[in-house]
Parts: C-alpha cells; sequence; structure tokens
C-alpha cells in the first residue's frame, strides 16, 4: 500500500500528447516499459561507466549501473510506501543522456559545445526521451509521464532558485532542459518527488559499491589499502570474524556487500525519521520542502567522501586510466569538429538535420546529438575509418 507523501498513478499529472489509459499496466509502468524498449537504453550496453567498454567483460557498463540502481530503487521505494514504478522508471531513465566514454566523454563535449549552449547529461536525457526517439506515430520522443520527465530534470534537486546544496543555484538552464521545460513547465525551483529522489540516492549507493569491486579487479588497489577506510575496513573485519581463511574473492564479496547493506540501510533509516518528523500528507507536500527527504545521515556521508576521495586518487585518476581517459578525448576531439565541417560524414539521416539547421548553433545541436549518442565501439570505430588510430 503507497503513503500519503508518494506519488499516486491515478492523480499523474499525464502526458504532453493526451493518450488513453492502458488496460494492465499504470502510467510509470508503461513509461518503464517505453524507457526499456528505447534505442538509446540498448545503447547503453556498450557505454562506459568508468573502463572503456571493450577492456573486460567484468566491468561495469552504463546498462549494468542501470539495472543496478533501478534495483536498489525498487527496494527502498518499496520499503517507505513509495511507487516503486515510478522510482524505477526515474532510475532507468536517469543516464540515457550519458555520450560515449563516461563522464570523460561528458567533460570533451561539453569543452566542445561551450560556444552552443554546453552540454549536460541529464538534460541531454530529457532531449532523448522528448526529442530523439522517432518511433511513435502520433509524437516525437516516448511521451513520458510529467512525474518521470520531472523526475529526470531534478533528480538531483532544484535547478532555479535554491541550489541542491541550500545556496543559489547558478548559471543558465542548459539548452535541452530550457527547451523541454517552455513546453511543459517542470517547476524547476522545487525537489522533486520521494521517488526521483529514491532513484538519485540508488545512484550514489550502486557506483560507490561497483566501483570498489572493479578498482580492485582492475588491480588498481587491493584490500590491504581498503582497510583503513570507513565503513569498508569494518566490513572486512566483520568477515574475517564470522568466515576466517574463506577465500579472496568471496571475502571480498562478502565484505563489500555489507557496505552495500550499509548504505541501503542507513537512508531508509533517515528517511523513515524524517518522514515521521515531517508528516507530509502529499507528493507535493515532498517537493515544497526546504531539503531532501531521501539522503545519507551526516556521519554515513562524510565516510562516503572519505572513500570517493580514495577512489578519485587510486581509481579515476590512477595513470592507466588517465591514459585512456586521454585517448577518447581525442577521439570526440576529432570527430566533432570533422562533422561541423562536413556534415555528409554523418549517416543520410544526421545529414538531412544538419542541412535543416539555420546556424552554427543549430548545426552543432545536431551534431552533438549524433555524438553523444554513439556507443564506445562505434565512436572508436568511426575515428578509425574518418581520421586514423588514436594515439596512446
Amino acid at each position: 500500500m503507497r503513503a500519503r507523501y508518494a506519488c499516486q498513478p491515478e492523480d499523474s499529472r499525464g502526458r504532453l500528447w493526451p493518450e488513453g489509459l492502458s488496460t494492465f499496466r499504470s502510467p510509470w509502468q508503461r513509461d518503464r516499459d517505453r524507457i526499456i524498449h528505447s534505442s538509446a537504453f540498448r545503447r547503453l550496453k556498450h557505454k562506459t561507466q568508468v573502463f572503456v567498454e571493450h577492456e573486460g567483460d567484468y566491468y561495469r557498463t552504463r546498462l549494468t549501473h542501470t539495472i543496478e540502481v533501478a534495483q536498489v530503487a525498487r527496494t527502498i521505494a518499496s520499503v517507505l510506501g513509495l511507487d516503486t514504478d515510478l522510482a524505477e522508471a526515474v532510475a532507468l531513465a536517469h543516464d540515457l543522456g550519458h555520450p560515449p566514454f563516461g563522464h570523460t566523454g561528458e567533460d570533451a563535449l561539453a569543452e566542445l559545445m561551450a560556444p552552443w549552449g554546453g552540454f549536460d547529461h541529464n538534460a541531454q536525457a530529457l532531449r532523448i526521451v522528448t526529442r530523439l526517439e522517432r518511433h511513435y506515430a502520433g509524437f516525437d520522443g516516448l511521451n513520458l509521464t510529467w512525474e518521470t520527465l520531472e523526475g529526470i530534470a531534478k533528480h538531483n534537486g532544484p535547478l532555479v532558485g535554491t541550489g541542491p546544496t541550500g545556496g543559489p543555484a547558478t548559471g543558465p538552464l542548459p539548452y535541452a532542459l530550457a527547451e523541454v521545460n517552455a513546453a511543459w513547465d517542470l517547476e524547476l525551483g522545487t525537489f522533486a518527488s520521494a521517488e526521483a529522489q529514491v532513484a538519485a540516492v540508488a545512484d550514489d549507493v550502486a557506483y560507490n559499491h561497483h566501483d570498489l569491486h572493479d578498482g580492485l579487479r582492475a588491480g588498481l588497489f587491493d584490500e590491504d589499502d581498503l582497510a583503513a577506510l570507513p565503513v569498508i575496513g569494518p566490513a572486512f573485519a566483520e568477515v574475517d570474524r564470522l568466515h576466517p581463511g574463506v577465500e579472496p574473492m568471496r571475502r571480498r564479496h562478502e565484505a563489500l556487500r555489507r557496505v552495500f547493506g550499509v548504505m541501503v540501510e542507513d537512508v531508509i533509516a533517515v528517511a523513515r525519521n524524517r518522514l515521521a518528523a515531517a508528516q507530509p500528507a502529499s507528493a507535493d507536500e515532498i517537493r515544497a520542502m526546504d531539503g531532501p527527504i531521501i539522503r545519507f545521515s551526516k556521519p554515513l556521508y562524510q565516510n562516503l567522501k572519505a572513500i570517493k576521495a580514495f577512489l578519485f586518487a587510486r581509481m579515476y585518476r590512477a595513470p592507466t586510466v588517465m591514459a585512456e581517459r586521454a585517448r577518447v578525448t581525442q577521439v570526440l576531439h576529432g570527430l566533432f569538429p570533422l562533422f561541423m565541417v562536413d556534415p555528409a560524414a554523418m549517416p543520410d539521416e544526421w545529414q538531412a538535420e544538419a542541412a535543416g539547421a539555420t546556424d552554427d548553433t543549430a548545426r552543432a545541436r545536431v551534431v552533438l546529438d549524433y555524438v553523444a549518442g554513439m556507443t564506445d565501439r562505434f565512436a572508436l570505430s568511426e575515428y578509425r575509418r574518418l581520421i586514423g588510430e588514436p594515439e596512446g
């Protein structure tokens, strides 16, 4: 049974293009299914999380990360009496806008697009689900409900007025977000629903957990390096106490699943306490609060900062990872200007889009949509075909 403060499917604000209700599915089950069947969702299979897609079968990709986020989101939402389908839909859509090569690709495209409105993967996700998916006869995009679009836009907090950290939000809105908001007001000055906040925290839980797994598997650090870290060190100590002499891979898994459990249980405990204190009577009261209702406790948040600092130094800025970052940055810095000068190097449908562009800004945004939609392997193969072998 859903709580009073949950989003209620019968009260959904609907879709920009009106459609009849599904016979068997709620509006957010329908959103979830459209996201899963989208082209952008399938391409996540070959997009980077941290390690470039071809580097090993065991490392997370954007798709496996997204599935993990959706699983965590459903678990937390269910315990808190929220709508699990809406939480899952936002979780499944949250990374649709990521370009090839993970955050390295996002940094490169933000730099390349600086003269023409920049690049933001959350805004690009909205652009994908409202414009770039073109499969339905009656509309562009997926025609998702207002609540799902709101969750994609502001699952990390308000985007105008007061910022997510309590200070003022600064800078212009990403153009892709501004376009969607102009067509349908997403109330960017408020927080998102509790379901969308759950999806945001689930993202943190998932990547904190799996980046530790992937870093260990890559040999960028070992278990001894983790012993002094909060949460992680005690988890290994508990495994050693309960299962002395267990083989190394089982020891690792047992410890890291305990870290995972600590994060999820902390979020649930904090949310229960905050909900009990605030007594919100509706989803709109959640949105109107002066801070997120779903978050880590302050002690765990500080512990996670220490873990992230370790990962930043030992994983995200490891020499091998930095070398690969330089190589894939070269790929995007080669492809983007080439397509700007020679749109004929793009497939026919993208050539037609570029031909209809009225100025450099419009053409750059067409090129961005094409390049951002590439998978890692396709971007690398196009660079080799059009330019040559990337250095490094």
